[in-house]
């Protein structure tokens, strides 16, 4: 029995972590979150912890701790008796970090510090950092973990900090740190993301016409959350990806006009029909091109991306829209406790 520690666990990630992890197998997940984003009402729509012979024998399958990353003393709470410790907690995007530079450096550097010293007071095996691709900033991709980082955005300078604190201890401390750079990643439950994906579906079902920002010409590598939980996964497991870096996308291309377009096509098929796409003004830090080399994630974790964009957003505009035409209920009773 592993013993998981998800901060941020009631996001976009952690959802579709904690269901996974929590849907059998004998693990045991304590979720730590602010509750700014997600909930305990979402964490149960999303992973409703079912697992009636723990309950029954008193066991606890999954616990939710409700916490702030930079309180010390509640992170060496939450981090004690755990194996592995999968950061996700942070600021998000390169925007919330341009309109706010020092929150973006408080909760995406301090933070990920104080989450770090806990799991050493608790003496965890494995840490699990979520970074991205900003920390590389402009570079000529396919970006790989061989390439100088130069980010062009706070975002990616908080996250690039992560990265070095996660090595420092690492070779400092013995913790068996892993950073994993996720791609632009999309899927059910991200109803409060502001990435692109979340905000074309949303767009789309209200109405409201698909805003790109420039000439849509920039690109991304977009990975669907199950291949990301799968990813996450396979670096708890693996021993040799201990002090290592993995780009974690698809190593496939995909402008922004490509993107809106197939995902125009996806909605027509589910029904949402006359979508309307307009241009705005390029955001600041924006990075032109952006897709990653997966080579080293398949040789040193023997993981790879599974499911082709098409199927990935069929399958988030279905969630999406199952969401949107759901009855208000109280929220499902847990099989397993809460506190």
């Amino acid at each position: 029995m592993r013993r998981w520690l998800v901060t941020g666990g009631c996001g976009f990630l952690g959802r579709n972590l904690v269901r996974e992890l929590s849907s059998g197998g004998g693990d045991q997940v304590r979720i730590f979150d602010n509750l700014q984003v997600g909930s305990r009402q979402t964490l149960l729509a999303a992973a409703p912890l079912l697992d009636p012979a723990k309950a029954e024998n008193g066991l606890v399958a999954a616990e939710l701790t409700p916490g702030d990353i930079l309180d010390a003393a509640a992170m060496r709470t939450a981090a004690a008796g755990r194996d592995i410790v999968v950061h996700l907690a942070a600021n998000t995007g390169v925007a919330p970090s341009v309109a706010d530079p020092w929150n973006d450096c408080m909760v995406n550097v301090l933070g990920t510090l104080t989450c770090l010293e806990a799991a050493r007071y608790a003496k965890v095996g494995r840490f699990i950092f979520a970074s991205s691709g900003a920390p590389l900033g402009e570079v000529d991709p396919p970006i790989d973990e061989e390439k100088v980082a130069r980010p062009v955005s706070p975002y990616g300078a908080s996250k690039l900090a992560g990265e070095g604190y996660c090595c420092a201890y690492h070779h400092t401390f013995g913790i068996g740190t892993v950073v994993l750079r996720f791609g632009n990643v999309y899927g059910p439950h991200s109803d409060h993301k502001s990435g692109v994906v979340a905000a074309f579906v949303r767009c789309a079902l209200a109405g409201e016409p698909l805003l790109i920002h420039g000439d849509g010409r920039q690109t991304r590598d977009f990975i669907f959350v199950d291949d990301l939980v799968q990813a996450i996964l396979r670096a708890a497991a693996v021993p040799e990806a201990a002090g290592h870096v993995f780009q974690i996308a698809t190593s496939r291309e995909t402008t922004i006009i490509e993107l809106a377009e197939l995902l125009v096509d996806v909605l027509e098929e589910n029904g949402v029909t006359g979508v309307r796409l307009e241009r705005g003004p390029r955001r600041i830090g924006d990075v032109t091109r952006n897709f990653s080399d997966t080579s080293k994630a398949l040789r040193v974790l023997g993981w790879r991306a599974e499911v082709p964009l098409r199927e990935g957003l069929s399958r988030t505009v279905k969630w999406f829209m199952t969401r949107a035409s759901a009855p208000s209920a109280p929220a499902p009773q847990p099989a397993c406790q809460l506190v």
